[in-house]
């Protein structure tokens, strides 16, 4: 059984910097896709940004390019999201997600993926 545990969020100044790691046990990263995710009191669960089985990546939310970047370490087995740049509205909880893949595909749709983590709160005030 797959587990994944987020660990790196907490209270940011608007500006400042977070990197959310999420840590992958019982499977190697090469054989799955893993989503983050975001979600904010109310509001649908957001796509944020993927990596592929292969290391390749895609950015989903347009809000968040040129200011959040996936990356993995497959020695640690962890997928870290690194967050610049903060604004308010990127306070939400956020997840990681995996699915097992033989083909290297990403996924948006929440549904498609196949395991979750617990969340991490993430909150940028001043």
């Amino acid at each position: 059984q797959l587990q994944l545990v987020e660990s790196g969020g907490g209270l940011v100044q608007p500006g400042g910097s977070l990197r959310l790691s999420c840590t992958v046990s019982g499977g190697t990263l090469t054989s799955y896709a893993i989503g983050w995710f975001r979600q904010a009191p109310g509001t649908e669960r957001e796509a944020v940004s993927c990596m592929r089985s292969t290391g390749t990546s895609t950015n989903y939310a347009d809000s968040v390019k040129g200011r959040f970047t996936i990356s993995r370490d497959n020695a640690k087995n962890t997928v870290y999201l690194q967050m610049n740049s903060l604004k308010p509205e990127d306070t939400a909880v956020y997840y990681c997600a995996a699915r097992p893949v033989q083909i290297n595909v990403c996924q948006s749709r929440p549904s498609w993926y196949a395991y979750w983590g617990q969340g991490t709160q993430v909150t940028v005030s001043s």
